[in-house]
């Protein structure tokens, strides 16, 4: 069994909970709720967790699928150094940001799932994970072997190279040359 990475995981799901953090707060303060202030607050942090939370970490094995358009976001998050690249760091920095949603019915949830993600980056934090950049490679074309250069030219199934027709300009040399011996029995 593979070992898991847990900041896969907790990445998924600060994502997606500072999505719920922000439309929490875009119905709590569109519906002008009793302490609404904690609604705006909650649409500046989901707006903040969704920034950070953007760019997907560079996996410890295997391909690394970057989300579409990461990288400009992978360049601010890289600039902020060890505190953005230490789990334990955000897994503190989510905890401290999902405590004011926790007084609002409509942002509530947000903050649950601000509060698991947290406790998965600290799972993370103490296996020894840490945020690693996705950047972009420079692909190093290597030279095309010769029979991919030279195509075949009939379609398959093609026979064995020994029973292929031989291409020629003139009729008689293109025959067909039967490696078994015909007779007539008659």
């Amino acid at each position: 069994m593979g070992k898991i990475e847990w900041a896969m995981w907790a990445n998924e799901q600060a994502l997606a909970s500072g999505l719920i953090l922000l439309t929490g707060g875009i119905v709590g303060v569109a519906g002008q709720f009793r302490g609404w202030e904690f609604a705006a607050y909650a649409v500046a942090a989901g707006v903040f967790v969704c920034l950070l939370e953007y760019p997907r970490s560079k996996r410890a094995k295997g391909t690394s699928m970057e989300r579409s358009g990461q990288y400009c976001f992978t360049v601010c998050v890289k600039s902020f150094g060890p505190l953005t690249r230490n789990y334990y760091v955000r897994a503190f920095l989510h905890a401290g940001i999902c405590v004011p949603g926790g007084f609002m019915l409509a942002t509530v949830l947000g903050c649950v799932c601000l509060a698991i993600a947290s406790l998965i980056y600290l799972a993370a934090a103490i296996r020894g994970e840490h945020w690693e950049p996705i950047l972009p490679r420079k692909d190093s074309r290597k030279p095309v072997a010769e029979s991919i250069k030279n195509p075949p030219q009939n379609p398959p199934p093609r026979p064995p190279p020994e029973t292929r027709r031989k291409q020629a300009k003139d009729v008689e040399a293109a025959a067909y040359d039967n490696p078994m011996t015909v007779t007539d029995d008659e």
